[in-house]
């Protein structure tokens, strides 16, 4: 088992100046940062913004040299679906840099990370556990084969006989993508045909993927009913320490499971989250992963808890800032230090904090968001961001991706910021004209 001792509900910090060796040939260089990212990625900004408090250079790696980020569209680009290629592109470019540290923003980019750390010498997790913490049928195989809780499952060929492959199985389950984030494409089928329903809904999302593994393969695993938390961490040298766990106080039953509300400190029994922490830290040993962020989402059912995901990244859009809002500091400046080898202690949380990921209320075209300046007004909101704007087309799970926006409270305690994030989300008016098109 990994070290997992760390009380749940703290966050780090860091300490001291890095330690990163260089040549004498770069030493009297300005250290950079390397940030591989998808081009769109929200992550970009806010580890922008941190590594110019850290004063660190940095160069953007990303798919596309079309974006409206200066550091993007100035930065280097390559194709990311050849991943060897790729990294063999950045580190030709970067090796007489004085690059201090890598960042992976997103679950797209950690394995083509993990090549050019490997290159240019940097602390870095195998290239095998990253593909593991991307594609869930391997982390599933991983998982069970270390011991680990997690759900009865089958993989699936959806090229193949649908109704064989399914025999046996218990429903009511969850079929999903193997490499898509925030819920897309995750439906719960409780029999037989709604099973049947869902292959052919994902085999329509999925088939602009660019591997064929992605466009025909999908999980199948067993319904876990009970209530859902997320566990933000941090790997340093093997070791696991928390930075904090997330309560979910809205029920994910499908049959699709948008996130919404993540709220901590969490309100479980320091037993039980103890017990979370430790089922994290085993997955990360399973996995072979030894050093940056963690994320996690767990089931628990009872007293039982399954492990849902572990992924090699941080928590994803703009929610990382909770955990500034619970202790002032970034978690973008916390993963920074990590990679460029500062050592960190724990810190605990101030005050609670929480955030509404504001979910799609129905497809067509996003005519304007009523309310925003009074729902600011509420006592405990600290921020709401838009991301989508009016006129863009909206879809909804299954097959949508992202959210419209990030609404941020801090307070007292967790119930005071679970309400007043509630508050503000009825304070919302989301009008959205229907989207008539032509055939």
């Amino acid at each position: 088992m990994l070290a997992c001792e760390q009380k749940p509900n703290h966050c780090v910090i860091f300490l001291k100046s890095p330690h990163t060796q260089t040549s004498p040939s770069v030493a009297n260089e300005r250290p950079c940062l390397l940030i591989i990212a998808p081009n769109n990625s929200y992550r970009i900004a806010p580890y922008l913004k941190a590594a110019s408090a850290l004063n660190l250079d940095t160069l953007i790696v990303s798919d596309s040299h079309h974006s409206l980020v200066t550091e993007v569209a100035a930065g280097l680009h390559v194709d990311f679906n050849d991943a060897q290629a790729a990294a063999q592109k950045i580190y030709k470019t970067t090796r007489r840099l004085n690059v201090a540290g890598i960042i992976a923003t997103d679950d797209f980019t950690v394995e083509i990370t993990a090549h050019v750390a490997s290159l240019l010498h940097l602390p870095h997790n195998s290239i095998e556990g990253m593909k593991t913490s991307r594609w869930k049928h391997h982390a599933r195989r991983v998982l069970q084969q270390a011991g680990l809780p997690v759900p009865t499952h089958r993989i699936i060929n959806l090229n193949d006989n649908l109704e064989q492959q399914i025999n046996g199985f218990p429903f009511p389950c969850v079929v999903k993508p193997v490499n898509l984030s925030a819920s897309r494409g995750v439906i719960r089928a409780n029999n037989r045909r709604e099973f049947l329903n869902a292959c052919e809904r994902i085999r329509r999302i999925v088939a602009d993927q660019p591997s064929l593994e992605a466009q025909q393969t999908v999980l199948v695993e067993s319904y876990i009913p009970g209530i859902e938390v997320a566990v933000e961490g941090i790997l340093e040298k093997g070791t696991f320490t928390a930075l904090a766990v997330f309560d979910k106080p809205d029920p994910l039953e499908g049959p699709y499971f948008e996130e919404t509300y993540y709220i901590t400190p969490s309100r479980l029994p320091p037993d039980q989250q103890q017990k979370l922490l430790c089922c994290v830290a085993d997955a990360c040993k399973a996995y072979g992963l030894v050093t940056g962020p963690v994320h996690g989402e767990l089931r628990i059912n009872n007293e039982a808890i399954y492990i849902i995901e572990i992924a090699a990244r941080t928590i994803g859009g703009e929610c990382a800032r909770l955990l500034e809002y619970g202790t002032g500091y970034s978690l973008e400046k916390l993963v920074i230090a990590n990679a460029i080898g500062k050592p960190i202690i724990s810190q605990t949380f101030q005050k609670s904090a929480g955030v509404l990921m504001i979910p799609t209320p129905k497809a067509g075209v996003l005519r304007r968001i009523e309310g925003i300046l009074a729902a600011k007004k509420i006592p405990y909101i600290d921020a709401i961001n838009i991301t989508i704007r009016e006129g863009h087309e909206l879809k909804c799970l299954p097959e949508g991706v992202g959210y419209l926006g990030f609404i941020f409270a801090s307070g007292p305690n967790p119930a005071a910021v679970e309400k007043a994030l509630r508050q503000a989300h009825q304070t919302l008016n989301i009008v959205v004209a229907p989207l008539w098109t032509i055939k």
